[in-house]
């Protein structure tokens, strides 16, 4: 069968694609078409060990170009889309790529694929859509309560592909995740932005009282979900991914100082974000349940491994620093 992943140059997608390449054709795929923009997160570089593969097919379009996601759906029997645009900050200073890109992007996504017939459709969203919440987990069917134009885009998104499962009968699953970290994570997002000052000699901007609480989901974690919701998630149905870590930020930022060798000198509090969430927390439940997903990568692991991995690759992201 043949699987398109869209946004496949971006940090979760070059993993999704690796995983999916060794694990894929368990699960009946050994096709694959790869998608992505090639926008200032999507880097070939990202694919240096997928690309070579003879199953493999790169196209170089926007989701947003109706022509090539139809000639792109060709033939295809699933769909996984993690296409986005995903940094908050840069949704505060201009919103509108990101509703373009998000909404209008993912509706022409799935139109593209209900006139191909594609059989299934998994739609990668984020914890996010879900606002802020004090105490306890959101489940599946909490409200959405965006507050950034990130995440009301990608609300605005999760209702498009909910739509035309309601409307056309796709095949439509939707995941949400918790926050991602690991290697190839574009430098603008906390942990290798961190790292990679530190690495330079530089201070580390903590937001506000740092208190604001996030629960981390190794990126393999994150793989693992999606291509369990990809083989047997339900039509219609929400799955939260999360890594079952919760951190406050000034917590995380002390654990990357001492992985660094640094002290506690090196942190510069700034004013707060705009509209920033005080916390982020996701009920596995329904995933664990029914699919048997369970996190395999201890946070401490993780974190010691990702810190290594961008302590030994200046040369991927220094390049991209202040892109």
């Amino acid at each position: 069968m043949r699987l398109l992943i869209t946004g496949v140059a971006g940090f979760i997608g070059s993993r999704f694609a690796e995983v999916m390449l060794e694990k894929g054709p368990a699960l009946g795929y050994d096709d694959f078409v790869l998608v992505d923009a090639l926008t200032y997160s999507g880097r070939l570089e990202n694919l240096e060990a997928v690309l070579p593969d003879p199953r493999v097919r790169f196209i170089h379009a926007s989701i947003n170009d109706a022509a090539a996601m139809d000639a792109a759906m060709e033939g295809v029997n699933a769909v996984v889309h993690l296409a986005a645009e995903s940094h908050v900050d840069r949704s505060i200073a201009g919103a509108a790529p990101f509703f373009v890109t998000n909404v209008l992007g993912t509706q022409q996504l799935l139109e593209s694929a209900r006139r191909s017939g594609v059989q299934r459709f998994v739609h990668v969203s984020t914890d996010e859509v879900y606002g802020s919440i004090d105490v306890g987990s959101w489940r599946e069917d909490h409200i959405l309560e965006p507050n950034s134009p990130y995440s009301a885009s990608k609300a605005g998104s999760d209702l498009a592909a909910l739509a035309y499962h309601s409307t056309f009968g796709m095949h439509v699953s939707v995941t949400r995740c918790s926050n991602n970290y690991g290697p190839r994570q574009f430098p603008e997002k906390v942990i290798p932005l961190f790292v990679s000052n530190l690495v330079d000699g530089l201070t580390v901007p903590l937001y506000g009282d740092g208190l604001n609480v996030r629960d981390w989901l190794h990126v393999d974690d994150h793989c693992q979900g999606i291509a369990l919701v990809l083989a047997g998630g339900r039509a219609g149905e929400i799955y939260n991914i999360g890594g079952g870590t919760e951190l406050t930020n000034v917590d995380l930022t002390h654990r990357i100082l001492e992985l660094c060798g640094v002290g506690e000198d090196r942190i510069v509090r700034v004013a707060d974000r705009l509209g920033h969430d005080r916390r982020y927390s996701v009920d596995c439940t329904k995933i664990a349940t029914e699919l048997g997903y369970a996190p395999k990568v201890p946070f401490a692991e993780g974190l010691a491994s990702t810190v290594a991995w961008y302590q030994a690759n200046e040369a991927w992201w220094r390049p991209l620093k202040g892109a």
